[in-house]
């Protein structure tokens, strides 16, 4: 009876220790800040995203060549520096959009979202968001003075079928990197931003008792890591939680955890680097993942802009 309470007491211990731990990786907005990232921009550009005739699958390459000019055309108001990183699958040539600032420095961020979708949807979210936000944060960054170069990359081939083989295009981008022994500071994969809800139980997670820490509410942003994620992913979360434009979590976990290795930034994982996703958690949240109704209605455009607002001034305060 006394082994069993002192088991008890332990247990008890470390579920403390880590409910505080984890309440110390929440971060809420304190008073008013400037948001330099615009939501009509954001939304502007998602739309002409969705504008295809067929969605943007491995099958449709027509839908996703459109969407790979347009964001082609984007990042030329960016930067000189464009290039297409093209590539075989299934006798089907697909492509990477790669826009780069800062040449001049060796190091490299990378900062990276998917254009294609799964199936027959629109993929408002789904990363039509992610994408809308990486074009507006390479729109805040090309005039600035950083220590790095960053490398803004659009992949395609995220999902199913490809997904999790090495055919992804985030798969061929970082072994690109790794290959050519390129030095890389960090990854940061952009992946679903745009919806958000205020709803009691609108929000789930993979282990049920975290509701009770994070709340049950989805009105938050997540900087997901793995256990031992590396300097870069520690750095940048730290500066985006000191000083967050809106509610924000930090979440680490083992790759074993459902979804915390669902998108990109895996890829880059496997190769050795520091990366993390900033993410709504996907369908943990929003029931039209995957779905025919993840359309433009259903984003928060505010919330989008916040969210890359932070990651702007988080970026900006890297050393």
């Amino acid at each position: 009876m006394k082994i069993l309470k002192k088991i008890l007491l332990v247990v008890l211990l470390i579920i403390t220790i880590l409910f505080l731990y984890l309440k110390s990786q929440i971060s809420d907005v304190k008073g008013n800040k400037t948001n330099f990232a615009k939501s009509e921009r954001i939304k502007e550009d998602l739309d002409s995203i969705l504008n295809t005739e067929k969605p943007r699958n491995s099958e449709n390459l027509t839908a996703l060549n459109k969407v790979a000019d347009f964001i082609s055309y984007k990042f030329k108001l960016v930067s000189d520096s464009v290039t297409e990183q093209k590539f075989m699958v299934d006798n089907k040539e697909y492509k990477n959009i790669i826009c780069s600032i800062n040449t001049n420095k060796t190091e490299r961020i990378i900062i990276g979202a998917h254009y294609d979708v799964c199936g027959d949807q629109n993929g408002a979210d789904d990363n039509a968001s992610g994408v809308a936000g990486l074009l507006e944060l390479a729109r805040l960054l090309k005039d600035k003075k950083m220590n790095y170069r960053i490398d803004f990359v659009a992949y395609t081939l995220e999902e199913p079928p490809y997904f999790a083989t090495e055919k992804m295009g985030s798969f061929i981008h970082a072994k690109s990197l790794f290959d050519n022994k390129i030095p890389v500071r960090g990854m940061i994969n952009i992946e679903m931003i745009g919806y958000f809800s205020e709803k009691e139980n609108s929000q789930n997670y993979p282990i049920p008792f975290l509701s009770s820490i994070y709340g049950n509410k989805g009105d938050f942003i997540t900087i997901v890591q793995k256990f031992n994620a590396g300097e870069f992913a520690k750095s940048l979360s730290k500066e985006i939680l000191n000083n967050p434009s809106i509610r924000t979590i930090v979440f680490k976990g083992p790759k074993s955890l459902p979804g915390i290795d669902f998108s990109d930034h895996r890829n880059y994982w496997h190769f050795g680097y520091s990366s993390i996703m900033i993410t709504n958690t996907a369908f943990y949240r929003n029931n039209n993942y995957h779905e025919p109704t993840d359309n433009v209605e259903t984003i928060n455009f505010e919330k989008a802009s916040l969210v890359i607002n932070q990651l702007y001034e988080g970026l900006l305060k890297l050393n």
